[in-house]
């Protein structure tokens, strides 16, 4: 894998998925402009070996991500625990609830997918007639439609610089076997992207659960945000 490079810095708009004007479009999707071609290169190689690489998720902006956020903290969108069982957030605090958004969901703003460099993928031609794609890690498992898929992929990620940000439990964000990231671009993108930076955004924001958020922000930057698999 190509080591992290000096990537043009983003504004902080564009961090934090309140600007567009980094991205280009891609298969009905939108991507850094730097990691499409890199994105084509794995496309093919999956191609010549069997596989139809599909994007489930590329580009997210900052209202989406709101939008997804508010729904789960209101209880008005499924909330998940650490095994995907439902969750009811009405029996939990502020906090316990941010935390369990949290395995599976990002802030608004501090979102990988807000960078273009991030996004989930699937095999559709492994994907069963009729079945809609979960995004559920049993998908990807011995025995899943998607786990031959799932070993070439982290067989290949390295040779065309992408590399899966959440292969292990870390105790932050639960393993995500599906969401691969273009290193040499996002690697220096989360440094950018620093805790001032996300408290200004949110501040601004109508996101529920704000005071909680903002009053623990730097835990849960260190927990869910930072941490991550090296490269």
């Amino acid at each position: 894998m190509t080591a992290p490079t000096d990537a043009r810095p983003l504004t902080a708009g564009q961090l934090t998925g309140q600007s567009e004007t980094h991205l280009v479009s891609h298969q009905q999707y939108q991507l850094h402009r730097e990691t499409r071609p890199a994105l084509q290169a794995l496309q093919q190689a999956a191609k010549e070996a069997g596989f139809d690489l599909k994007i489930a998720s590329a580009f997210r902006s900052f209202e989406r991500q709101l939008m997804i956020w508010n729904h789960k903290f209101d209880g008005n969108r499924p909330l998940l625990d650490s095994n995907s069982q439902p969750v009811d957030a009405a029996a939990l605090s502020e906090i316990e609830r941010i935390h369990t958004i949290m395995r599976w969901s990002a802030l608004p703003g501090a979102s990988r997918h807000h960078w273009g460099t991030d996004l989930d993928v699937y095999a559709a031609n492994c994907l069963p007639d009729g079945a809609s794609l979960q995004l559920e890690p049993w998908e990807y498992a011995p025995g899943g439609h998607q786990a031959e898929f799932s070993q070439w992929l982290q067989a290949s990620l390295a040779t065309f610089d992408f590399y899966l940000p959440y292969a292990e439990d870390r105790n932050g964000v639960a393993v995500e076997p599906w969401h691969i990231s273009h290193a040499p671009v996002s690697s220096p993108l989360l440094a950018q992207l620093t805790p001032e930076l996300l408290h200004r955004t949110l501040h601004a924001s109508q996101i529920a659960g704000k005071s909680q958020i903002l009053a623990n922000l730097d835990t849960l930057y260190t927990r869910y945000i930072a941490n991550v698999c090296e490269v």
